[in-house]
């Protein structure tokens, strides 16, 4: 599609919006941005954080890949540690949620042995969740639920990796930062929490 044609197509939405939020925007464009929370959820189209949080600008740091992944820190994927450092040392934000779903297609694709000769990047990337995958077949979870159970599982794996970062860990052990896990069952559709004490995600 044509980026013309897109626009076009686009101009009402952005009119309508730009007049209902007109003030707030003229707010965030004079003070700047301060979200107290970033949001760290897959590329998929279908999760719209803004939606899923009940958002408006200025609301959410959001970070959107595959699968929803933080590389372990050191693993030189300076992108990702570069939003979660500035999100934690200069926007000082309270809460970082790691959002993952049903039906990802990255998730899947752990399972599909992607060619690293056609999708070198993609096989790279994913390799970020094998653990999760690991951890699952470890346990032998049926067939009918193994997807969701790799979904729910790499959430944590993320939250682990996330935590890895120096400026988190050092959030985390001032007690300036809270770590969410999130759900998004888009069958339910519903949004589930992780609670670390009963290690369940459990209905917001």
């Amino acid at each position: 599609m044509a980026t013309g044609t897109l626009l076009e197509q686009t101009r009402t939405l952005r009119a309508d919006f730009f007049e209902n939020e007109k003030e707030l925007i003229a707010r965030l464009a004079r003070e700047g941005q301060k979200p107290k929370t970033m949001f760290i959820g897959c590329s998929d189209s279908r999760v719209v954080p803004e939606l899923l949080y009940g958002a408006k600008p200025g609301d959410l740091f959001v970070l959107r890949n595959i699968a929803n992944i933080v590389p372990p820190f050191g693993t030189a994927h300076e992108s990702v540690g570069a939003a979660l450092e500035y999100a934690v040392n200069h926007l000082k934000i309270a809460h970082l949620v790691i959002c993952g779903h049903t039906d990802c297609g990255g998730l899947k694709a752990l399972d599909g042995h992607v060619d690293a000769l056609a999708e070198p990047a993609l096989a790279q990337w994913i390799k970020f969740a094998r653990e999760a995958q690991t951890r699952v077949d470890r346990r032998g979870i049926e067939p009918a639920r193994r997807h969701r159970a790799i979904v729910e599982q790499n959430i944590v794996l993320q939250i682990e990796h996330a935590a890895s970062y120096p400026a988190v860990f050092k959030a985390l052990k001032e007690n300036r930062l809270e770590l969410h896990g999130w759900l998004y069952d888009m069958h339910g559709p519903r949004v589930y929490s992780y609670n670390s004490a009963t290690k369940q995600f459990e209905t917001l």
